[in-house]
């Protein structure tokens, strides 16, 4: 939504049948660690001769960090250390994309 990352999930019994459904946009930790535990972490991939200053104008712009942390990203996303939850990578790796830069989403 409105190019931003959105969580969902539903819960039903199945002996009595009452659900419970929850959203938002945070993903929540408790959530967040779930999914990298039963579906491990994603790797932020970009092309070698790729600009720095535009990834580090995307990842400041994204990620809502200073100039001291992205440079640190920037530094695990050029070594292909940068990982996160599928949607989160995707979502990078697409507004990378958007920005001219390679950039994909993958699984180690």
């Amino acid at each position: 939504m409105n190019g931003s990352l959105r969580w969902d999930t539903e819960s039903r019994c199945p002996g009595c049948g009452f659900a419970v459904a929850a959203c938002g946009g945070d993903l929540p930790a408790e959530l967040r660690d779930r999914l990298l535990s039963e579906h491990g972490p994603a790797r932020l991939r970009v092309d070698a001769s790729a600009s720095n200053t535009v990834i580090m104008r995307v990842l400041r712009a994204e990620l809502g960090i200073g100039l001291a942390e992205v440079k640190a990203v920037l530094s695990e996303v050029l070594t292909g250390a940068y990982a996160g939850t599928m949607p989160e990578m995707e979502f990078l790796a697409r507004k990378l994309r958007a920005s001219g830069i390679v950039a994909v989403a993958a699984r180690p």
